[in-house]
């Protein structure tokens, strides 16, 4: 079966039985007729990597029903036609409509069905971001969110994610950033802030420069969004504290940005693609996507977290509370997926430190507890539920 694109983004595929001896080999052909950005070695290698995958899976006694050909295709913010990103759009703003799941009795600071999402990363950050955990748990957070916005919101796409070497020259102006009603809001009014520091390193920073963002967003769909919860690790001094010290309290405030230049240098496609080739095991895999700071490298993970900035994206707690988040982050999980195709048979079923067999992730409010060893596939994952790739 193959797949293409047509011009106004959607995917289609033309027809082939894939696993026949004569069928075409699954392939994604992405961009090929006149999308914005060109293929980059990332993309390249994702598509290089699907022949091993898929004679992995064909080698799999699997019940599920999830193929290549019926996976949903999370797509990038830049291949989506404007139809497809302000559809987007409005589901994000009707789940900020919703009321929330969680107790607001407990956490007064949660406002509606969005913020269920932040509560989760804040209350569970030390889970999330446990050695074991951090692939696996962001996987389910962000299959929940893409879930919630299509059961509870009527969005009949999948999560799209951010190729952040795309748009690592000039971020703010890009499409995902430049203030347009299609766009994930703008960039911070100009604001004086010393900058970021950054978690031990000390280069090419130990302190971020501030650029030309850093107040209140005020362009693009997002411009009157309230924020609620936090701040729990606080990047810019001029934010009001919570009236709670755990940082649930309703602490209402713009959401701020500064989209920054100086931390999205790091974000240019060399060092993803590095990142896939290098790591030879899933320890070091992490270790070179967090960042190390003996070798003063940030790692991708954190130079996408600094690149949005701000409030509440530059807080390590609260930082689902900026809508990029779930593009960043399905960033890296789509890394994570190509790293796992180009071993399958070694790299589908494994995780740094070994957790027990029988290890969990719970993220209560906005998805069921699973065992972190069945969150390792997208291709059938999660008792069936995940199915889905990045395209």
């Amino acid at each position: 079966m193959l797949l293409t694109h047509i011009s106004s983004g959607l995917v289609i595929l033309a027809a082939s039985v894939v696993g026949s001896p004569t069928s075409t080999p699954f392939s994604l052909n992405r961009r090929s007729d006149g999308f914005p950005y060109p293929l980059d070695d990332t993309d390249k290698l994702e598509e290089a990597s699907l022949a091993k995958f898929e004679a992995y899976l064909a080698k799999k006694n699997s019940t599920h029903g999830c193929t290549l050909q019926t996976a949903a295709k999370r797509q990038e913010w830049h291949d989506l036609s404007i139809a497809q990103r302000e559809e987007y759009i409005r589901a994000v703003i009707c789940l900020q409509s919703k009321p929330p799941k969680a107790n607001q009795t407990q956490y007064p600071g949660v406002m509606n069905r969005y913020d269920d999402f932040v509560l989760t990363h804040e209350t569970q950050a030390m889970h999330l971001h446990s050695t074991p955990h951090l692939f696996p748990a962001h996987r389910l957070y962000i299959w929940a969110y893409e879930k919630a916005l299509r059961e509870e919101c009527g969005y009949t796409g999948y999560q799209p994610y951010w190729n952040w070497g795309r748009t690592a020259a000039d971020p703010a102006n890009s499409a995902l950033f430049n203030g347009n009603m299609s766009s994930m809001g703008g960039n911070g009014v100009k604001a004086d802030y010393p900058g970021v520091m950054t978690m031990g390193f000390k280069k090419p920073y130990d302190i971020i420069p501030p650029d030309v963002g850093g107040g209140c967003v005020h362009e693009g769909p997002f411009k009157n969004m309230t924020v609620s919860l936090g701040p729990i690790g606080k990047v810019l001094t001029d934010i009001p504290p919570n009236p709670r010290a755990d940082g649930y309290g309703h602490n209402p405030r713009c959401l701020r940005r500064d989209v920054n230049r100086y931390a999205s240098a790091m974000l240019y496609d060399n060092y993803t693609y590095s990142l896939i080739t290098e790591a030879k095991d899933v320890d070091m895999f992490q270790k070179n996507m967090l960042g190390m700071p003996e070798k003063n490298d940030w790692g991708v993970h954190m130079s996408g977290h600094y690149t949005i900035g701000g409030d509440p994206g530059g807080d390590f707690y609260s930082s689902p509370g900026d809508p990029i988040f779930w593009f960043h982050h399905g960033m890296v999980d789509r890394i994570w997926w190509i790293w796992q195709m180009q071993d399958p048979e070694t790299r589908m079923d494994v995780l740094p430190e070994k957790p027990a067999r029988d290890d969990f992730v719970d993220l209560n409010w906005t998805a069921g507890r699973a065992n972190t060893w069945d969150l390792l596939d997208s291709i059938g994952g999660n008792g069936g539920d995940f199915c889905y790739i990045y395209v």
